[in-house]
């Protein structure tokens, strides 16, 4: 696909709509604008059935949120770096800005992630709606694995594996959930399991990619050749807005403490000359002074560019610091690199004045994360192991509490917390503080946002939509130009996977459906059914000496019924038959507005989907211009889609990926169809990362323009 060239605020919008596609709260985070905006709450109260922590069954208060309300983790050790567990409010003093707070919430979270003994087996993650039913008892510690490759280098992910390996292995337990993030990793496209096997998986594929430039998806195509700190600003925009969409999410599935654990060699705040290059493609080979260590070594010029470029940085940073603060959730910072005192080798020609500032810039931004959200920072450490244990106690034994800020500050400023404790002897750990609203954030977070678009929100639903809805078919709908001023309706059903018994409905499956199609008028249009033949089950083959299998009904693939009729309104009357003993097993009545395509406006038919698993696949169905389109719109990364879709009235189109919210990502290619159309479009889905996409595609003509959406799911 040719490069193009864009501009650079473009490119950081890109950065920030592609970590947030699909960022719609889930089922525990649909709250009030103003519980979610504000800064002195995190958003959301538990739900009424949430189970009590171990050891504290007879502590359940509500947690409350608002605009004032401001919570507090804090971590108490003594010193021999055991948990304090028996403090109560009175042991706490709370100052915000030096001024005391009255504690209203106090409550003691003492969890070790096993079950309780007797009790059954931790509930499987099945669907979302278990994951969040999951993720709000308090009995459940919640980690999240973020693995930032773009600034880790190739080698230290490879080290970096087996310490994390060792964590998922004897750190977690069977009640703690995990999941795992990268960089581009749409923040509802994260899902958590208990499985100790996927994770390691998913470990053991982290390939780290700083200062490796080369594209692997459509947005980094949009900036393959952008100069190389360009590149490297989107890459920390991208981590940022990841950060940051992580903490809000995790911030409406619960209240309690979340720990993001990411791995990074920290953010680049500005880079070497001999890593600068007008090209990021070229490599460092292609910078001015590439190969000089000298240059820019001592330049007083170098060292007022860093300070201004890392102050820039931090002030980018203040968002992260600020979401995962009002979210409850405490990032802590994994460095690979272990202890070392250089950041480049010897081939990049980095002079050593310009090695330490950017080794030391990079492990600062690391620190600042983590002390910021009451994380902890593991740097400089070659044995990782103890720092990762001790995120997990710090997930077992803290004291949550609550107040209403005295000043309810709305001047954007930030206000300081101290946490004491009237015992002596004891190590206390809390957030610094945090980052007020102002009056204008104030009137926004209590202000609903603006709606998706109403095409995009169609076409969405439509994913899991469709004639029958769901109960024993699923059907697609599409109309093209036909013969004699008329336009070709094309219905294609599939039957659904056998469900489980349930009581009420008819457990035989679908065999033929039938159509009837009338006009306005009450004319019949139309009247098929397919396939033609009547349905029968297939009997499985009978082995000697063994008694005849029972019938086995096995459903047909997708089939297709063609006809064509007047522009204007159809009503259409479906039936179901069954594979065994026959019968209509359901029926529905639908009307549709069939469309007018021999105008010479600009029109698109209804796109046609296929799906591909391999390349010889792909090729047949390109070749096919009778090829059976898919009728679901949930696909793997590992598939590849042929669209294909017809033109009218001497239109050119053109094509985008758009994310969840409508908004646009990357151009997409459109060429001549092989056959079966006149354009089409070849996707592959292996750079998207997992969510929910649109397709638009828009023919523009002399007389106007028109456009179609085609909805995606794409799975891992």
């Amino acid at each position: 696909m040719p490069v193009t060239r864009t501009p650079v605020a473009l490119l950081l919008a890109l950065a920030v709509s592609l970590v947030e596609v699909g960022t719609g709260p889930p089922l525990a985070a649909r709250q009030s604008g103003a519980a979610r905006g504000a800064d002195a709450q995190q958003a959301g109260t538990p739900p009424a059935d949430a189970a009590a922590p171990q050891g504290d069954a007879a502590q359940q208060p509500t947690f409350r949120a608002g605009i004032n309300f401001v919570r507090v983790d804090v971590i108490v050790h003594d010193k021999k770096g055991e948990p304090v567990t028996d403090l109560t409010a009175a042991d706490f003093e709370v100052l915000e800005d030096g001024r005391p707070q009255a504690i209203e919430q106090f409550r003691l979270i003492r969890v070790d992630g096993n079950p309780p003994p007797g009790a059954p087996l931790p509930r499987e993650l099945r669907n979302r709606i278990d994951e969040e039913i999951e993720l709000a008892r308090d009995d459940v510690r919640l980690f999240v694995l973020f693995l930032d490759d773009y600034h880790v280098r190739l080698g230290n992910s490879v080290s970096v594996k087996e310490p994390l390996v060792r964590f998922v292995q004897t750190e977690l337990r069977p009640n703690d959930l995990i999941g795992i993030m990268y960089p581009l990793t749409p923040v509802d496209g994260i899902s958590f399991t208990r499985n100790p096997a996927s994770v390691i998986g998913a470990i053991e594929r982290f390939e780290g990619r700083k200062f490796d430039y080369r594209p692997r998806n459509l947005f980094e195509e949009q900036y393959a050749r952008a100069p190389s700190e360009i590149v490297e600003q989107i890459r920390n925009q991208v981590v940022m807005t990841a950060l940051r969409g992580l903490a809000t999410r995790l911030g409406g599935l619960r209240e309690g403490r979340k720990a993001i654990i990411y791995v990074s060699e920290g953010l680049t705040a500005m880079l070497p000359p001999q890593l600068r290059t007008a090209d990021a493609s070229v490599g460092p080979l292609g910078s001015p002074g590439g190969r000089s260590p000298m240059t820019g070594e001592n330049s007083q010029r170098e060292e007022t560019a860093s300070f201004f470029a890392q102050s820039d940085l931090y002030s980018q940073m203040r968002d992260v610091f600020t979401a995962a603060n009002r979210n409850n959730a405490a990032i802590y910072t994994v460095d690979p690199r272990g202890l070392t005192p250089f950041e480049f080798s010897i081939d990049e020609a980095v002079g050593p004045n310009q090695d330490r500032r950017t080794l030391q810039m990079t492990q600062d931004t690391l620190r600042s994360l983590a002390e910021e959200t009451d994380g902890r920072a593991i740097v400089n450490r070659n044995d990782l192991g103890p720092g990762l244990a001790q995120i997990v106690r710090d997930s077992s034994f803290y004291y949550l509490i609550g107040y209403n800020s005295a000043r309810a500050p709305n001047d954007g400023k930030f206000h300081p917390i101290t946490v004491r404790l009237k015992r002596r002897n004891m190590d206390v750990r809390a957030r610094k503080g945090y980052w007020a609203l102002t009056a204008d954030e104030i009137v926004r977070a209590n202000t609903v946002a603006p709606d998706t678009p109403k095409p995009v929100q169609q076409a969405l639903a439509s994913i899991a939509t469709s004639v029958q809805a769901g109960k024993y078919v699923r059907t697609w709908l599409g109309t093209a130009r036909g013969e004699q001023g008329k336009t070709r309706v094309t219905l294609i059903w599939e039957p659904l996977p056998p469900r489980s018994p349930s009581v009420g409905r008819d457990q035989r499956q679908p065999g033929r459906v039938s159509l009837i199609a009338a006009n306005a008028k009450g004319d019949l249009v139309f009247r098929g059914r397919v396939p033609d033949a009547a349905p029968t089950p297939n009997v499985a083959p009978v082995s000697p000496g063994r008694e005849a299998a029972s019938a086995v009904s096995v459903a047909p693939g997708p089939q297709r019924l063609v006809f064509d009729a007047a522009p204007g309104e159809l009503e259409l009357r479906m039936s179901v038959e069954a594979t065994s003993g026959g019968g209509v097993i359901d029926s529905e009545i639908r009307t549709i507005t069939v469309p007018d395509l021999t105008s010479p406006d600009a029109a698109v038919s209804t796109p046609r989907v296929y799906r591909a698993r391999t390349a010889r696949d792909f090729q047949a169905i390109a070749a096919d211009a009778g090829a059976v389109p898919t009728v679901g719109r949930e696909f793997s990364r590992t598939e590849r889609l042929l669209i294909r879709f017809d033109v009218y009235g001497n239109a050119t189109p053109t094509a985008a990926l758009l994310n969840r919210n409508g908004q646009r990502m990357a151009d997409v290619p459109v060429g001549p169809a092989a056959a079966g159309g006149t354009h089409q479009i070849d996707l592959g889905l292996a750079a998207v990362a997992a969510g929910e996409y649109l397709v638009e595609i828009t023919a523009r003509g002399a007389s106007g323009e028109a456009k179609a959406l085609i909805p995606l799911r794409v799975g891992s």
